[in-house]
């Protein structure tokens, strides 16, 4: 009979194969998506199909920039990204105050916010909107990027991270007479870089993949985002596919790097932050 040791080798292999033919099956349309966005425009409606490029052109991409204007749409978007970071600074400070400070009503305050999870972004969109009509902030970049700046589930992650910050290690940096503010940019944020990393990840994700919102406040396509402009993309080369591939490309490509780049910091910030 094998041995215990032989019985635990054998199981691993087999979930090692499995994991690798999964991973394969589940990559193989994201690989001809990157493949296709490279073939022309001919290449790619023959028959038999090929997985990989026979003549390899860059065409489609220059295309996306000089036909559809990718290139305000990606403006557009890394203002986005660049915005909802300042709204990360605001979530991380409320997280703060409410694990830090005491005052009249927080708790209270803090389960109204935890509330909001619960109500889907669709009911709000109409209450916001009428809002930002009011204020005069419609088809404006402002008016895209304000009702994101604060986000429920980020000030509870900065929260939960944050009631595990000794409190006096703070009353220590008090003593020696540092300022609110020096203490939460110098002492607390070094010691929530982890929290930070995955919010950051969240945030460039959220941002970069905006849709719904920009599609409804913005009436002039010198505002649209690239998910907008992808889906223009479909509407108006419903047929060339190629076209469509670097479309699709372009837009996910940016997310796979830094996904894989930072994704540790993922499982990191969810676990020192209590959740499972």
């Amino acid at each position: 009979m094998p041995s215990e040791k032989s019985k635990h080798t054998f199981e691993r292999w087999v979930v090692t194969i499995l994991l690798i033919i999964g991973g394969l099956i589940v990559s193989l349309p994201f690989i001809w998506m990157i493949s296709s966005s490279f073939k022309p425009e001919s290449e790619i409606l023959q028959m038999p199909p090929t997985l990989f490029a026979e003549n390899p052109t860059l065409d489609n991409y220059i295309s996306l920039f000089t036909n559809m204007n990718f290139g305000i749409y990606l403006k557009n978007t890394l203002i986005i990204v660049a915005l909802s970071f300042v709204g990360l600074f605001f979530n991380a400070m409320a997280g703060y105050g409410f694990a830090k400070y005491n005052f009249k009503g927080k708790d209270k305050i803090f389960y109204l916010v935890l509330a909001t999870m619960m109500i889907p972004g669709q009911v709000t969109m109409i209450p916001v909107y009428l809002l930002l009509n009011e204020m005069g902030l419609i088809n404006t970049m402002l008016g895209i990027v304000l009702p994101g700046l604060a986000a429920a589930f980020s000030i509870f992650l900065f929260r939960m991270f944050m009631a595990t910050i000794p409190t006096d290690l703070i009353e220590a940096a008090r003593l020696d007479g540092a300022g609110e503010f020096y203490i939460f940019f110098r002492l607390i944020m070094p010691i929530s870089k982890p929290i930070f990393a995955v919010q950051g990840i969240l945030t460039f994700i959220a941002a970069w993949n905006s849709f719904l919102w920009p599609l409804i406040i913005a009436n002039d396509e010198s505002l649209y985002t690239l998910s907008v402009g992808l889906s223009l993309l479909k509407g108006q080369y419903a047929n060339n596919f190629a076209l469509q591939m670097a479309g699709a490309a372009f837009m996910v490509i940016p997310i796979i790097i830094v996904f894989s780049l930072f994704q540790k910091y993922i499982v990191e910030g969810f676990t020192t932050s209590g959740l499972k």
